[in-house]
């Protein structure tokens, strides 16, 4: 008999799937919060306190640190992406059929502006 249908050994325990891949399941890291801060580095005291005074106003938090040297370069990207973010945009939702016609004529939306495009013979 062949020993290809029996398995002599044994299997390895499966390996959890945050493992391998690197699967972020707590992927909830609001930047800009408390718990993690943004990292700004800018070139002077006078850009410090104007960076602060955007934070502050944007109810955000941030490390911000001062780097003088010759050829340093200010990083803000972060701080820039989150300020120029969209807001949430919300549409008006449009009635149904046999819903009364916003117009306020009293008539239903399908007999009176949902049947623009339908005409009577």
């Amino acid at each position: 008999m062949s020993d290809k249908f029996f398995y002599k050994g044994r299997q390895d325990a499966r390996q959890h799937h945050t493992a391998h891949g690197g699967f972020q399941t707590k992927a909830s890291k609001k930047s800009g919060s408390r718990k993690y801060p943004l990292s700004l580095v800018v070139t002077s005291e006078a850009r410090k306190q104007e960076i602060e005074a955007q934070v502050a106003e944007a109810n955000l938090h941030a490390d911000i640190t001062v780097d003088t040297r010759e050829g340093a370069v200010e990083s803000i990207a972060e701080l820039t992406a989150l300020l120029n973010k969209g807001a949430t945009v919300t549409t008006a939702k449009m009635p149904s059929r046999n819903d009364p016609c916003s117009c306020g004529s009293g008539v239903k939306f399908k007999k009176c502006c949902g049947g623009q495009g339908i005409t009577d013979k």
